[in-house]
């Protein structure tokens, strides 16, 4: 096995796909010639060529409708939409057409496309280019919402996407991509190769995509995150001295349900940690089904770390920015209540 960042992990099964399956194509802005502004795509225009990987005008709606006709005449159309900022132009295609099609042709017609997008902050990105907007896809019927913390789960979870027939809204946090980050900017940037879960294979392979990972074995208490803030959990148990337990769902929708109420019933006490904005977040619905599956195994109130509600902050990022101190805090508040 290769040493990968998630960069590398994402071009990695994306090379792996175009060179299996002929009905694979990958497009979007500057991904061909340029190898997209954070390089995932790099090469593979010049390995694959110009008619399986190339460029798209800056038309969001344009790019994901076009998908949506080419999966349902029998490709699997993997698109780019630069940053998850901009994916609002193309929303009415994904949740009215490509989210409906399997059920609006009774099965006849499937949508097997895969929206990439750089989600999240932590790299000065201000309000149009921080955005973590997971929960507007979880609500929708019809699509899959996935997002990996690690390169080995990213070039996994990314294969399973594309060789799915739903359409899979893949989420990449953009802090990932070139090593683990625990919360602290002022500290020096780890590589991803000193982390194990940087060791990938060079072939093919899945992470299935309904399957969370405990990434931490605990007792004390529960915590239900994703993306970024894996890291930053782990960051925050070890400085409160809190025995939690870290479960990275990895993919949001469908949710590894039997996963997380088995946790909490193990450790009675339950803390979601998101990078998104708090009201209405997907950890909203993740303390609704805790308190629904586990509410007589609870020791203590639910709690949730998240965004505030506001634009992301360019001046204020790390006020923002849902970091370890936040995080400790709430483990501490779940055990002293």
């Amino acid at each position: 096995m290769a040493s990968m960042t998630m960069i590398q992990a994402l071009r990695s099964a994306m090379d792996v796909m175009l060179g299996r399956d002929d009905d694979v194509v990958i497009y979007g802005q500057d991904v061909g010639y340029f190898g997209g502004v954070f390089r995932c795509t790099e090469g593979l225009q010049a390995k694959h060529g110009r008619t399986r990987v190339f460029d798209a005008p800056i038309n969001e709606g344009g790019i994901v409708g076009s998908a949506i006709g080419m999966a349902a005449y029998g490709l699997r159309p993997v698109v780019e939409v630069q940053f998850a900022d901009y994916v609002y132009p193309a929303y009415d295609q994904i949740v009215s057409e490509a989210a409906r099609l399997r059920y609006r042709s009774a099965g006849d017609f499937t949508a097997p496309i895969t929206i990439r997008m750089p989600c999240g902050g932590g790299i000065y990105g201000g309000q149009t280019h921080s955005q973590s907007p997971e929960a507007l896809f979880t609500h929708v019927c019809g699509i899959r919402t996935v997002m990996p913390s690690t390169p080995y789960d990213a070039k996994g979870l990314l294969i399973a996407s594309i060789e799915n027939n739903d359409p899979v809204i893949f989420l990449e946090p953009k802090r990932l991509y070139n090593g683990p980050f625990d919360g602290y900017p002022d500290r020096p940037v780890v590589p991803w190769s000193a982390h194990p879960a940087s060791e990938v294979p060079e072939g093919h392979y899945t992470v299935p995509l309904d399957k969370a990972a405990v990434v931490r074995e605990g007792k004390d208490l529960t915590v239900l995150t994703y993306g970024t803030m894996v890291f930053v959990s782990e960051a925050a148990a070890k400085e409160s001295g809190v025995d939690a337990e870290i479960i990275d769902l990895r993919t949001l929708w469908p949710l590894d349900l039997p996963a997380v109420i088995a946790s909490v019933k193990k450790t009675g006490r339950c803390v979601v940690v998101h990078e998104a904005t708090r009201t209405s977040g997907f950890g909203a619905e993740l303390a609704a089904l805790v308190q629904e599956h586990c509410f007589y195994h609870l020791e203590t109130p639910i709690e949730r770390v998240a965004g505030w509600d506001t634009p992301y902050p360019h001046a204020q990022e790390w006020a923002y920015f849902a970091g370890p101190a936040r995080v400790a805090a709430a483990f501490r508040r779940a055990m002293e209540a």
